[in-house]
Order: structure tokens, then sequence, then C-alpha cells
């Protein structure tokens, strides 16, 4: 598979500008991105990547006076991150109930749950505000039994949070092959891969999904949210919550407009920094 890196310049470059730029440009088909020094890295299947939704979404960039440039190049066909693993990651700690470690490096921290990721070829270490707000909600629901649906994987840090609260069952997927093999190597990890089953695939891969599920997590763009949310809709059991993060405040009214008419009701909204989380339920 032939990935393309696009370096983005931002000028001036702020944390808003990166967050708005990664989920205003999702649909240009890129999987991930990291921060670099005047802006940041996108990284893109060349199969799927659509430069002329990149063009109109560098045209129409909401900042005003944020200046943006990028050159696109082949990305090296190795661990991209390969320097930043060596070193690890510093312990994230989420509410002092859960800690989030390299798996590399011994842990000192004492909290509730514990899970250690070895990020490997996927990005995703827990650091960002959505994916500690849905965590968040998974440490004050009960997962006893549940059977969990994890949309969008990443590292499997969701999904691994859920199965160590004790989840029956966690059925995850992502369209980035690293990640399904990452998440599957981090569910080994933390001795939970005999709960955890990942796909490869976006939201179609649900047609191939037997039952319902009780949790359906999603930390993905407003875009694809608002895309896939009558897929996750259609394997949701009564009564059944639906968490999603990965977007602002402006993106809420057209999130839940779109939940109401599928019939999904919300019950709250949570935000750290610019981003958002909101929790729907099924009826």
């Amino acid at each position: 598979m032939k990935y393309l890196v696009i370096a983005f310049k931002i000028t001036p470059n702020s944390e808003i500008a990166r967050d708005l730029l990664a989920s205003l440009s999702a649909d240009a088909g890129f999987e991930t991105f990291e921060e670099t020094a005047d802006g940041m890295n996108g990284y893109v299947q060349e199969s799927l990547f659509v430069p002329q939704m990149l063009d109109e979404c560098v045209k129409v960039f909401p900042l005003a006076d944020t200046h943006i440039e990028y050159t696109i190049q082949e990305a090296e066909n190795k661990d991209w991150n390969e320097t930043w693993e060596q070193a690890g990651f510093e312990p994230i700690v989420i509410d002092n109930r859960c800690v989030i470690y390299d798996a590399k490096h011994p842990l000192g921290e004492d909290a509730r749950l514990t899970i250690g990721i070895d990020a490997r070829m996927a990005f995703g270490t827990g650091t960002h505000d959505t994916t500690q707000m849905i965590v968040r909600q998974l440490l004050d629901a009960d997962m006893n039994g549940k059977r969990i649906l994890d949309c969008g994987c990443g590292t499997g840090i969701l999904g691994i949070a859920a199965a160590m609260m004790g989840a029956k069952e966690v059925v995850a997927y992502d369209i980035d092959e690293w990640s399904v093999e990452n998440t599957r190597h981090n569910a080994a990890l933390n001795g939970v891969d005999n709960r955890i089953d990942v796909l490869h695939g976006d939201a179609h891969v649900l047609s191939h999904v037997s039952g319902v599920f009780d949790v359906v997590l999603a930390n993905i763009n407003r875009n694809i949210l608002l895309a896939d949310m009558h897929a996750f809709k259609d394997i949701m059991a009564h009564g059944a919550t639906l968490i999603m993060s990965g977007f602002y405040e402006d993106d809420i009214p057209l999130l839940v407009d779109k939940a109401s008419a599928l019939g999904l009701e919300y019950q709250h909204k949570y935000a750290s920094g610019d981003w958002r989380c909101l929790v729907l339920r099924n009826g």
C-alpha cells in the first residue's frame, strides 16, 4: 500500500488551525496527522487521495487570518514515526482513574484502569481531548456484560478500555490496515484479545456483523459521523448508547438533527478545549 505525506505550512501556526484543518480535510482521504514545527503532516493512501477536496478545504478555510500552503510527496515505506516510538510517550492520566502508558516503559502510576499502548505504525496514544472524553464516559458507565462497537479504532484504546472494564465482546474496525494490526497487538498486550474482534474497512463492514450492540463508540470527524450514523443506528439495541466525538461546538446542531431524524435521543454534551462529545440513546 503506497502512502502520500502532505506537509502543511500554517501561518500563523496554532492548535485551533491544525485541528480545523484536520477535521475539514478528512474527506480528501486523510487517515492521520502529526504536528510539525510550522504546521502538520497528513498521511493518506495514494489510491484514496482526493486533491480537489483538499484544494477546496484550503480555499474556504474558516480562519480568515490563516494562510495554508502544502507540498505532496511519497511517504517512505517504513515506520514513519520510528524516532518518536523509540523515545516513547509519558503516561496520560485521566481523572486519576485511568492511565494510558507506553507499553515499552514501566508504569509507576496507580489507577483503577491501566492501558498499555505500543503505538507502532498507527497514531493515537490517548493524548487527544476526544479520546479522553470518551474514556471518561466509559469510566462513568457500567460495561459489565455489554457488547461494544468501536468505530475507527486507531490504536484500540477505547475498545480495550471497554473490555478491561468488563465488556463481554468488542467489535472494532478501521480503514487503516496498520491500525487494525496495532489494535490486535495492543489488545493482546492488555490480555483482552480473546474479547476483541478487529475488522479492516469502513462502516460497510457492519453489514457482515451479526447481532446488535449496547454501546457504540465513534471518535471520527463530523462528515464521517453524519454519513455513517444510520449504519450505527441499524446495529444498536433498544436503549443502546452512542458516544461520539471528533467535532466542534458548531457541528453539534447538524449531528443532533441527524440523530433525531434517525430516532436517537440527545442525552448529554461534554467539552474539552475546542472539542465536543455527544451521548445519544436509541429509543
